[in-house]
């Protein structure tokens, strides 16, 4: 038990450091692997390696610390369990030849010598084992421990589609992403929000879907705050369409039907066809049902995105969120896409992050966030009259649009 318990005690002490670098080795042949495009084309395979080896020595150098701190005592125990075996076996012949032991007795603690020591052998190892597994066990408690968002939710239904800010401030770590922001977005309207990268656009988008909780202050949807929903009960009433797309390593159209998997196949091909995805989507090799491989690599960034507003479509929820969903789509095919994004925003409440004017122009009302803070709100006319963020940002965009055709167009007569 004494030498049971130093060991413990010993894997204790270097079993946490095994696992962090277990996670480490990981984590970097990961990077590895999703960056190799990157770091061929800057050539930089030979650093790229050279730091997935670092961590594959570290890894190698805590297994073997973890092992070399444990040897003395799995010798010790080895030395413990074959010395009393042994004895045992020698008592017995001993008592046998004295006459105190019949032979049956002899015999049975002769073979019990041998067969109790291997089990507390066996019972040795797994507890050397147990503590390894105690490290990563600490870990998957921590995240288990992590407080479930909807736990106290409520089904509800809001009484409209309208969604409000009231001093909302969050942050990442000791990073303040948003500084007491307050704004409300009418049930039907269209919300524009644009800004320097970095503002806290996105981030602002997530909280409405309670991806995480304010710090203080609060978000309502439909006079109700987010955490008042059960999260099921909240996701029902929004669509959300990612700049960064993800699909799942499944048929196109579970992909498409993910929100709502009741739908028909009818009802996915008319969604597809609205999203102008159904075109390039019956050229694949088994149409609807050709197997996606995983984030949807098979497919280009524009047809993911059409894919990622057929899905917004078909789950028809009140409230849509637009985060640049154009931004990968192919210039030949954004008109009817902005068409299929018309059809699909009717009569809906609409908060989208947007760069072009074409997108923002139109809207109701536009928040122009920096900093974390809102610096300006209003329609495209009311901004274009102030002197402000907003209406440098539309001038820096005509600018660059304007340099782009003029030098193209001396481009054309020097040819």
């Amino acid at each position: 038990c004494i030498r049971d318990r130093l060991s413990q005690r010993a894997m204790l002490k270097t079993g946490p450091a095994r696992q962090h670098a277990q996670m480490n080795l990981v984590e970097a042949v990961l990077e590895y692997i999703q960056g190799m495009s990157v770091v061929k084309s800057y050539g930089l395979d030979k650093d790229s390696g050279q730091a997935v080896q670092r961590t594959v020595d570290e890894s190698c150098d805590k297994a073997l610390s973890l092992e070399k701190s444990v040897v003395p005592w799995m010798g010790l125990r080895q030395v413990v369990v074959r010395v009393f075996s042994v004895a045992i076996a020698v008592c017995a012949l001993a008592f046998y030849s004295g006459g105190t032991l019949s032979l049956a007795r002899c015999l049975l603690m002769l073979v019990a010598s041998f067969m109790l020591y291997a089990e507390l052998e066996s019972a040795g190892n797994m507890a050397d084992n147990l503590q390894m597994l105690g490290a990563s066990m600490d870990k998957a408690n921590s995240i288990d421990d992590t407080p479930v968002m909807d736990i106290d939710g409520a089904e509800l239904t809001p009484a409209d589609t309208s969604v409000e800010f009231q001093d909302v401030s969050f942050a990442y770590g000791d990073r303040t992403i948003l500084d007491h922001v307050s704004l409300t977005v009418p049930s039907g309207s269209i919300t524009a929000v644009v800004g320097p990268s970095g503002g806290g656009k996105t981030t602002l988008c997530n909280l409405i879907a309670r991806f995480w909780d304010v710090q203080s202050g609060k978000i309502t949807v439909g006079g109700y705050d987010v955490r008042e929903y059960k999260l099921d009960s909240l996701m029902k009433n929004i669509s959300m369409v990612f700049q960064s797309v993800y699909l799942f390593n499944d048929t196109v159209e579970n992909n498409i039907k993910f929100g709502r998997p009741d739908a028909t196949h009818e009802q996915v091909v008319a969604a597809a066809r609205a999203a102008c995805c159904h075109d390039f989507i019956m050229a694949l090799p088994d149409g609807y049902d050709t197997v996606l491989g995983e984030g949807g690599g098979s497919l280009s960034g524009g047809e993911k995105q059409r894919i990622s507003i057929a899905r917004a479509m078909l789950k028809d929820a009140p409230i849509v969120i637009l985060d640049e969903a154009t931004a990968s789509v192919d210039p030949e095919n954004e008109r009817e896409l902005q068409a299929a994004i018309a059809e699909l925003t009717k009569d809906k409440t609409i908060i989208m992050i947007a760069h072009r004017l074409s997108t923002v122009r139109n809207a109701d009302q536009i928040l122009v966030l920096d900093k974390g803070r809102i610096v300006q709100r209003g329609t495209h006319r009311e901004l274009m009259e102030e002197q402000g963020l907003y209406r440098r940002f539309i001038q820096m965009r005509e600018t660059a649009i304007g340099w782009n055709l003029g030098r193209k167009e001396k481009l054309q007569a020097n040819d």
